[in-house]
């Protein structure tokens, strides 16, 4: 059996990943396609612990004890789940990944990128998405979406609009430094729309 094939969508909070992760599903599942849809973090019990603690908005945090409890949990995801979903044969629709750390911690924090792919590459023990999705909105409207949601903010949503800004212009440094690997989606297209250019993205992935 052959190996599958991750795909991982990532982006602002906001720009609608888990829509996207459950359109592709039902699609590809329409099609006859084994596929596991994902979420980070949590997933399996252990990161679902630890995805309490970091959304907590009465923690107070560090940003490296943030970014280190991030990769705990992809690390556990990894062995649990995510591994041998792939052995198995199955497309894994991941909702983030280690882009997201890069991109909210490496940028957002001012921790460094290449320091925290260190610390995603053990985590995963060098696990990389075969595609990856990055659906691009303005982070005033990723912030406006949140708001209609009509759910509590959590610790990362409280922070300042500096922060998302950087996330944003982190995102745009990865997709231009690896541009076979991370297709640009505009977040702002109607979802049927949006659902065909990423199906379109990952084509040749599913051949």
């Amino acid at each position: 059996m052959s190996r599958g094939r991750l795909i991982t969508i990532e982006g602002l909070d906001g720009a609608g990943k888990s829509t996207l992760v459950q359109a592709l599903t039902e699609e590809l599942v329409r099609r006859g396609l084994s596929v596991e849809a994902m979420r980070e973090p949590g997933g399996v019990e252990a990161s679902e612990r630890i995805r309490a603690l970091v959304k907590d908005a009465a923690l107070q945090m560090g940003g490296r004890a943030e970014a280190l409890l991030y990769a705990a949990a992809r690390a556990q995801l990894v062995r649990e789940r995510l591994r041998p979903a792939l052995e198995a044969g199955s497309i894994v629709l991941l909702d983030r990944f280690t882009d997201s750390s890069l991109a909210y911690q490496g940028a957002g924090r001012e921790l460094g990128m290449q320091e925290v792919a260190a610390i995603n590459r053990f985590a995963t023990a060098g696990l990389v998405p075969d595609r990856t999705l990055l659906l691009r909105i303005d982070p005033a409207a990723g912030r406006e979406r949140q708001r209609g949601r009509a759910l509590a903010p959590d610790r990362l949503e409280l922070e300042e609009e500096a922060f998302f800004a950087r996330i944003a212009r982190g995102y745009d440094e990865l997709a231009q430094a690896e541009a076979q690997r991370i297709r640009v989606l505009d977040a702002s297209l109607p979802q049927e729309e949006l659902l065909r250019e990423a199906l379109a993205a990952i084509d040749d992935l599913l051949r």
